[in-house]
């Protein structure tokens, strides 16, 4: 039997718990995903609040994986992929375009030739978030490729329209 897989994991936890689990995953070693905003708070204090709440991602085994959660060491419940009764998996090109998108807003503009369906399927092709891929989206005048993620989380980054090429996806 081969060496187990590093996949990513989601993960639902209770209401406000998702920064004393991250801390509790950078103390044990393991990569993990739990996007935040940072704002400015009393005298000048920075608090950082979770983007998408009750929700983490980790990047382990599925053996450690259900570990961590059995023992206690962290208090989550895994998402299960409903066709086969098993932890539901991220794949890493879907996990990478998520943390992508999270993590960036551009505004920019740009000559545009090819017309463009809203909901069309597009690729970044310049920029931070080149080869990203997603769906895009028009919203007063500014363009933004759309990142799912779970057929339930989504993110949004403004990308100029000239960087942005149709693909075929199927």
């Amino acid at each position: 039997m081969g060496a187990e897989v590093m996949s990513w994991y989601a993960a639902r936890t209770r209401y406000g718990q998702e920064l004393g689990i991250r801390n509790r995953l950078e103390t044990l070693g393991i990569e993990h995903f739990i996007p935040v905003r940072t704002r400015a708070g009393k005298g000048g204090r920075e608090i950082e609040s979770p983007v998408i709440t009750n929700l983490v991602f980790l990047k382990t085994t599925k053996s450690e994986a259900c570990d961590l959660a059995n023992s206690g060491m962290i208090r989550v419940r895994y998402i299960v992929d409903c066709a086969t009764k098993t932890l539901l998996v991220v794949p890493d090109k879907q996990m990478e375009d998520f943390q992508r998108v999270l993590d960036l807003d551009l505004d920019e503009g740009g000559l545009v030739d090819e017309p463009l369906s809203l909901g069309a399927w597009v690729r970044v092709t310049k920029g931070a978030l080149r080869n990203v891929e997603g769906r895009v989206l028009e919203l007063r005048g500014r363009f933004y490729v759309v990142v799912g993620l779970l057929d339930c989380c989504y993110a949004k980054a403004q990308v100029p329209r000239s960087w942005l090429e149709i693909i075929d996806r199927k």
